[in-house]
């Protein structure tokens, strides 16, 4: 069995489209967005530290430097005392802003991470159309030729290949109630995002199409994620549906 630190590696790995030299180029999904400039995740076992690669390198040496002086983070509902020295470096290394630039502030976005079983059990009405099976092609069919439902589109499905592979979605009816996805896609190491449509959140879709998804044949042999921002609520009450253990934190500073 691997240790919760080689864990948070292999999720970590998938997280993020990676140089040789190991700074972070892009976020690994299909959109191809934005990485943070720096991420730090970390569980009892130790810390990982990524620097995203247009950082130079002065910069990041006094990042890295400060990272690893901080203990391992042993509280994921306890911020590391070296965020604010990070946001020093930030901030003293920037170039003079004028203007709308200057006021935008750094950003810090904080996660929780859950190890997510293969196979998991939750016992729900809903009907699962799974992506790489008859039933999904027929309705990515439906969806090409009528075009996705309203409630897809406004939450960012706008096609579909908005859907990343592999995904399957929780019915009621002929409505998709939640939808899950790969929403970062590495070797050996796959997250899930999940999204439960609002007229049928709190129901148990969104726990019911997260234990699908763990079924599907093509992510056998990987590791699966689960994460979330330390705000979600909702979306830590399908972790604590499902028994999900959180085992790992994170922190992002753009």
């Amino acid at each position: 069995m691997p240790t919760d630190l080689e864990l948070l590696r292999l999720d970590v790995e998938a997280l993020w489209v990676t140089s040789a030299g190991g700074r972070m180029e892009r976020v690994n999904a299909p959109d191809r967005s934005l990485a943070w400039k720096l991420f730090f995740a970390g569980c009892a076992e130790g810390n990982l530290v990524r620097v995203r690669h247009d950082i130079d390198d002065a910069t990041a040496a006094k990042l890295l430097a400060i990272c690893g002086g901080e203990p391992p983070w042993r509280d994921p509902w306890q911020l590391p005392q070296c965020i604010g020295k990070l946001l020093d470096v930030f901030s003293n290394s920037a170039p003079p802003a004028t203007g709308a630039a200057s006021r935008i502030p750094m950003t810090v976005g904080t996660g929780v991470i859950y190890e997510l079983p293969h196979c998991v059990k939750y016992a729900h009405p809903a009907s699962i159309v799974r992506g790489e099976s008859p039933s999904g092609a027929e309705l990515v069919a439906r969806f090409t030729e009528m075009g996705m439902p309203r409630p897809m589109i406004d939450a960012g499905f706008t096609n579909v290949s908005d859907l990343w592979e592999p995904w399957c979605l929780a019915m009621e009816g002929e409505e998709v109630a939640a939808a899950a996805y790969a929403a970062r896609h590495g070797r050996d190491g796959v997250e899930i995002g999940v999204h439960t449509f609002p007229k049928f959140r709190a129901r148990g879709f969104g726990a019911a199409v997260t234990a699908a998804w763990s079924s599907l044949a093509s992510l056998e042999g990987r590791a699966l994620f689960y994460s979330t921002s330390r705000a979600n609520r909702s979306s830590q009450r399908v972790a604590a549906r499902l028994g999900l253990r959180m085992f790992a934190a994170s922190f992002g500073i753009g």
